[in-house]
């Protein structure tokens, strides 16, 4: 007995002494995986120091032009913030009247660009946000000469985290798709401002794909059916969809090449680190018959009605077969012989809502060898950027051994996994840290461009210091993995701070400051305004994702005859509506019964009252684009929310057969798009008129111009394809609240479906949904191919429409 216990004691401390070696080994690997990246910021790819610097003095021409002799940049090395990058504000020394008042140094431009944004923000109580969403607001910075003094030591502020990633692939659609290069230099001026060195950079890249596609005998002409339309190009992209809004022109093609080096030289010039694309299967079918002996598989629809092979079930080369190597260094090749050797990093995501053929882990990891293989046999630095949003979306397959089989496929510090919905749903904490891979926290926040209020601050500011400060953390960076931008500009601002906050703060006082900045003074009833909305509807802790689906732009496809009475909420408030649809890009589909009901997280009485506390406001800030935008926005918001409890109202009436009730809250349901309509037209920043007019500024030729429009059109409405009867599975699924749209498609489907509700009633006939939907349907075709013009400038008083439509609805 005593022999078998020593025995027993022998062998559980040999396996606890294997346990710990094995432990320590993967820890040593893992704190190897993210030295070998970090060494990527130290890359000599970036620009020499007088560049960057003349980079960052352009951003300050551009953004404060009267101070450009206010502040001196200096690139200085790591060494100043004990090994890190930072950025460190400093009164300068005179040596004579015309000498700079501040002296900003940082590791590169970037986080000079980022400490003048900080100094300007937390000494000048300036704002800086994207134009849609109200601009700037410099006019609280002191003239030149009397700008205010740091500290005698200086303000040294360091990275919490190495990386600052910014966009989502399918932004480059959703929001970047009509831009030229006067808006991308905006945009990266922005980034800039917010410290993002880790940037995709998508442009383009269907012209790099014609050369390569060429050197393997594909014509042009073949990639005809192959590339996506200017305003689908993400899907096409990710093999989701082929051709739909195509074909491009060499226009396009060429001009979009040229923008492309336009953006890399700038984000380079600021000390960047771009992230390029790389081969994930996506191939033209032409490929096929040219390598009959290729392995390659056709995929299965996508979100299509009736799997219409004109668009659907794209072609997918194995990533097992040798040709899918060859493909991947050609392409990453021809980029580097396009845009230089700029950059080492590259964005891949076979996976990504196209689920592997088999969960056997060796064969997963062979597929993940094989992609990282195309990218090293190009660039023996390379390290693969991927989307960890399938092991969110698709979780029923990305198990365990799956989710390690993928990540454990290439070599520790050669892959950086996005934990794309973190904001929400994270994936770190329970994955062991992605089992050692280096990831960055990200938020996702915004679905298919959508405009509503909506976001979790606290999760924010909080999310990120948890996840690095975690046992064992692989957490390398920070992210914003948003659909679509231009919109709730406090959440991106306060996510952008989030890669130099070291410590915990309150997102209470942090919200006082941002308010006095944002308008350019300090005012108690938009204080306490936005103390509400900071526990509102910026404190969405349901778990639900954000995606717009109140019924003016979400509008129910359901026959309500279909459902007995009791299936309608007696109880219409608003209050209890909850959030139906999953959480799932692009995976939205429509629900005939039950009744869809739109996500509210906030109690609306509360919101109303902020908004009555922002209108008190009015005759102090009337004159601010940033307040006008946020008063906008804000109504848009409580009248949208209003319309929901309207429409059940016009429901319960159809089902209770009562016409008169029925034709008194849809009249009502369409006067509030109407007001609604009204209401956005007096800013800029909501109307339809300027997206249709920025799509076809980009056309050479008329027939150009006709197709960029209709890709403009169908994006935000239908968005794929349908039949006679049956509507886009994704309709409404990029919906906007945009004037000219609500008045001229979603007050005619609304106004449509009401009359045949109420002609149903008038002649005790049965409600005929299909009929509906083909006048419907044929009305939204129409409006697809159309070209009248909507306005590109505002026209009313927001303050005075603002004040009318609360003393009409929500007094």
């Amino acid at each position: 007995m005593q022999n078998s216990k020593s025995i027993l004691l022998l062998s559980i401390l040999s396996f606890l002494l294997c346990s710990s070696l094995i432990t320590s080994s993967s820890s040593i690997q893992e704190s190897e995986a993210i030295e070998l990246l970090m060494n990527h910021l130290d890359s000599n790819k970036r620009s020499n120091s007088s560049v960057q610097e003349a980079a960052a003095r352009g951003v300050l021409r551009r953004l404060l032009p009267t101070h450009l002799a206010s502040f001196e940049f200096q690139i200085v090395s790591k060494d100043i913030c004990g090994g890190r990058s930072c950025f460190w504000i400093q009164n300068y020394k005179p040596t004579s009247r015309t000498s700079p008042q501040i002296l900003i140094q940082g590791t590169t431009a970037t986080e000079i660009t980022a400490g003048l944004h900080w100094y300007l923000k937390y000494w000048c109580y300036a704002h800086v946000s994207w134009e849609k969403t109200g601009g700037i607001q410099i006019a609280s910075v002191p003239r030149p000469g009397s700008l205010p003094l740091v500290s005698d030591e200086g303000v040294m502020v360091p990275r919490a985290v190495p990386w600052n990633y910014y966009q989502n692939v399918v932004t480059s659609s959703y929001s970047f798709a009509w831009w030229d290069w006067e808006r991308w230099e905006k945009e990266i001026d922005w980034m800039a401002l917010q410290g993002i060195n880790l940037p995709l950079a998508f442009t383009g890249q269907e012209t790099i794909w014609q050369k390569v596609f060429s050197d393997f005998n594909i014509a042009a002409k073949d990639l005809d059916g192959f590339f996506g339309g200017p305003a689908f190009l993400a899907w096409a992209r990710m093999g989701n969809l082929h051709g739909w809004g195509g074909p491009l022109s060499q226009n396009w093609l060429d001009r979009q090449l040229l923008l492309q080096k336009q953006i890399l030289s700038r984000m380079i010039e600021l000390g960047m680190t771009p992230v390029l694309p790389s081969f994930s299967g996506n191939v033209p079918a032409a490929l096929k018959s040219i390598y009959p002996s290729a392995n390659i598989t056709r995929l299965g629809e996508w979100n299509t009605v009736d799997s219409d092979p004109r668009w659907c079930c794209t072609f997918l080369l194995d990533p097992s077969d040798p040709l899918f190597v060859e493909i991947g260094k050609a392409f990453i090749m021809k980029q580097v012989e396009e845009y230089g050797d700029i950059t080492n990093i590259y964005s891949c995501d076979t996976f990504n809502e196209n689920t592997p053929p088999t969960n056997d882990p060796a064969y997963i990891s062979s597929l993940g060898s094989a992609v990282y293989k195309a990218m090293s046999e190009a660039d023996i630095d390379a390290v693969w950027l991927m989307q960890g949003w399938l092991f969110y979306s698709d979780s029923s397959f990305w198990k365990p051994p799956q989710m390690k089989a993928l990540l454990h496929s290439v070599p520790f510090g050669k892959m950086i996994v996005l934990d794309l919905f973190a904001d929400v749903k994270p994936i770190w904490n329970y994955s062991n840290q992605f089992y050692g891979t280096p990831y960055i926290w990200c938020m996702l926040h915004n679905f298919g461009g959508n405009i509503e209020m909506y976001g979790i601050l606290d999760a924010v500011a909080s999310g990120p210091i948890d996840a690095r400060l975690s046992y064992n953390s692989t957490m390398v960076g920070v992210g914003m993995c948003m659909e679509g931008i231009e919109h709730n500009p406090v959440v991106y601002e306060l996510m952008s701070e989030m890669a130099f906050r070291s410590d915990r703060f309150q997102v209470e006082e942090w919200l006082k400051i941002y308010s006095r900045r944002r308008y350019g003074k300090a005012m108690d009833q938009v204080e306490a305004a936005w103390k509400i909305l900071h526990s509102t509807i910026y404190n969405c802790t349901d778990g639900v994702a954000d995606h717009n689906t109140d019924y003016i732009v979400k509008f129910p496809d359901w026959d309500p005859s279909l459902n007995a009475r009791s299936n309608v909420h007696k109880d219409t408030r608003m209050e209890k509506f909850i959030g139906m649809y999953p959480n799932r890009r692009f995976m939205l589909h429509e629900t005939v019964s039950p009744l869809p009901q739109p996500h509210l997280w906030y109690r609306t009485e509360d919101v109303i009252h902020a908004l009555k506390l922002f209108l008190d406001a009015g005759s102090e800030l009337a004159g601010s684009l940033t307040y006008r935008y946020d008063l906008v926005d804000l109504t848009r918001q409580s009248l949208s929310k209003l319309a929901n409890k309207v429409y059940m109202d016009a429901v319960s009436a159809f089902q209770n057969e009562n016409a008169k009730s029925l034709w008194i809250h849809s009249q009502k349901f369409l006067q509030l798009i109407k007001d609604m309509d009204n209401l956005l037209a007096a800013d800029d920043n909501f109307l339809l008129g300027s997206w249709l007019e920025s799509a076809k500024s980009l056309a050479v030729t008329s027939d150009e111009a006709k197709q960029y429009e209709w890709n403009a059109r169908t994006q935000v409405t239908m968005w794929f394809d349908t039949t006679k009867i049956n509507q886009s599975k994704l309709h409404d699924y990029a919906n906007k609240q945009w004037s000219g749209l609500l008045d001229a498609y979603y007050l005619p489907r609304a106004s449509m479906y009401f009359s045949e509700l109420l002609r149903s009633l008038n002649h005790n006939k049965k409600f005929e949904v299909v009929d509906w939907r083909k006048k419907w349907i044929a009305y939204s075709n129409d409006w697809q191919a159309g070209t009248e013009l909507y306005p590109v400038k505002a026209h009313g008083d927001a303050l005075a429409i603002s004040k009318a439509l609360v003393d009409k609805y929500l007094s």
